[in-house]
């Protein structure tokens, strides 16, 4: 089951809607979906193909509307016959504003629908297999389809250090080479004048993890990436930020630790979070690599090192 809020900014939510309830009510009868209509926010509940399509046709209406389209009866009916005849999307697919992003294995696609139906996601595995990417890529979607009002993306600073103080201008400087990979991944989903605006009025944020501390996030994707780098007092403490309809993401890999003095905080939420309902731990492998063939042998001749190494110990 899908439960998704559709926000209506800047429009008269009759435009949609219909006086009454009327185009509502037109969904209603053709889709199995449960439509409340409260002030600016449509909520829509039920089945995820079902919700999928009622969610893009609000979502046409409201485009239609901002233009100052008319909308009447007929319109909706017209849309609602066009979706009815549309193949189903293909599963998986994430819709970001400069390029369309598929799955292209069976973990990713797991991943995926993991992020849509849970709000706590570990990603777990080697560097390439698309963990961040992908996180970046729904947490887009998630904004563009206004379902969230923000997205923060956070890495712990480990060599920078992250005690070094709260002064902007310095720290910046010296965590920016550490959050470069999130950026990275935004300017590939997100035109650069779109992305600089959404990052100056802070709808995204990319920070070091001591940003996070104190905050409650709410309506919000919050990644955290190189989480095999916290401690289990950092880990603790970014896992309860969590806010009312927010996802928080984490990601990283185990084999990588830069930490030495105290246990990872990504190892440690592994053994004691494992059983607990609503979160969600997908483990990638090397099969799961989507980088150069070579970043494959790669990783799989490391690996067959350091089980040498162990079997001389």
């Amino acid at each position: 089951m899908a439960r998704k809020t559709l926000k209506l900014r800047g429009i008269d939510p009759l435009l949609v809607t219909g006086v009454g309830g009327e185009y509502i009510s037109l969904l209603k009868e053709n889709f199995d979906v449960k439509i409340t209509s409260r002030g600016n926010k449509i909520i829509l509940e039920g089945k995820d193909k079902q919700v999928e399509k009622v969610e893009r046709l609000l979502n046409i209406f409201k485009e239609l509307a901002g233009r100052g389209r008319i909308i009447d009866q007929e319109t909706v009916l017209d849309e609602i016959e066009k979706i009815k005849g549309m193949r189903e999307r293909e599963g998986g697919v994430i819709y970001t504003p400069k390029k369309l992003i598929k799955p292209k294995t069976e973990h990713q696609r797991e991943y995926i629908e993991s992020i849509e139906k849970r709000s706590v996601i570990f990603a777990i595995g080697p560097a390439g297999t698309g963990k961040t990417y992908l996180a970046v890529a729904t947490a887009v979607q998630a904004l563009e389809n206004e379902e969230i009002d923000r997205i923060i993306l956070t890495r712990p600073a480990v060599e920078a250090g992250e005690s070094l103080g709260y002064l902007p201008g310095d720290l910046k400087e010296k965590v920016d080479p550490y959050l470069r990979p999130l950026y990275d991944a935004l300017a590939d989903m997100i035109p650069p004048e779109r992305m600089r605006r959404l990052m100056d009025n802070q709808i995204i944020e990319v920070a070091p993890l001591a940003y996070m501390r104190g905050r409650t996030l709410s309506d919000a994707y919050i990644i955290l990436d190189e989480a095999q780098n916290t401690t289990p007092a950092q880990m603790k403490m970014f896992l309860t930020r969590l806010g009312w309809n927010s996802k928080a993401i984490i990601t990283g890999d185990i084999t990588q630790v830069d930490i030495k003095s105290v246990k990872s905080g990504l190892i440690h939420a592994v053994e004691i979070l494992k059983n607990v309902k609503g979160i969600k731990f997908v483990h990638f492998d090397k099969t799961d690599v989507v980088r150069p063939p070579l970043v494959s042998d790669i990783i799989k001749a490391y690996e067959e090192a350091e089980n040498e190494n162990e079997n001389q110990d």
